[in-house]
């Protein structure tokens, strides 16, 4: 197996660790029918992340190494196209997503009682919009790496 191969290989790895468990996370939340639930769900994510900061991580270095190893990549609109999503899906997972997130935390955190605040609720079909466009951009990218369209 040669560097190139062996890149491409964590590379699909780190899609397949990373954008899995991205795209588990709304599910997690989505179950919650308590405030106790919902601070469970949200332990959970928080645990889960993990994985998609490691595998975005490793996507970026894997692809901007694989773009240097053979630089006629960065003449390819597929692969330009695919840096120019992946960096406006960053700004969902770094900027929006967890501001977010950390709204339902702490409405939850001065929330008594077991049932689900409306203000919690509220927040979290807010997020929606910008889970299913994170979820979109993931596909296409998967889908420009694999067909490599123009």
């Amino acid at each position: 197996m040669t560097l190139y191969s062996a890149l491409v290989l964590l590379h699909i790895l780190a899609a397949i660790v990373g954008l899995g468990a991205s795209f588990a996370m709304p599910v997690v939340t989505k179950f919650a029918k308590t405030a106790s639930q919902a601070r469970y769900a949200l332990e959970v994510n928080a645990k889960i992340e993990t994985l998609p900061k490691i595998g975005s991580l490793t996507l970026l270095a894997t692809g901007l190494i694989l773009g240097f190893l053979n630089p006629s990549l960065f003449s390819e609109v597929w692969y330009v196209t695919s840096l120019v999503i992946y960096v406006i899906a960053q700004v969902l997972v770094i900027g929006i997503i967890p501001k977010k997130q950390k709204q339902m935390s702490d409405i939850l955190g001065s929330h008594e009682g077991d049932d689900l605040p409306e203000s919690y609720r509220t927040i979290d079909k807010e997020l929606d919009p910008y889970v299913y466009s994170l979820h979109g951009l993931a596909v296409l990218l998967i889908i420009l790496m694999v067909v490599k369209p123009f």
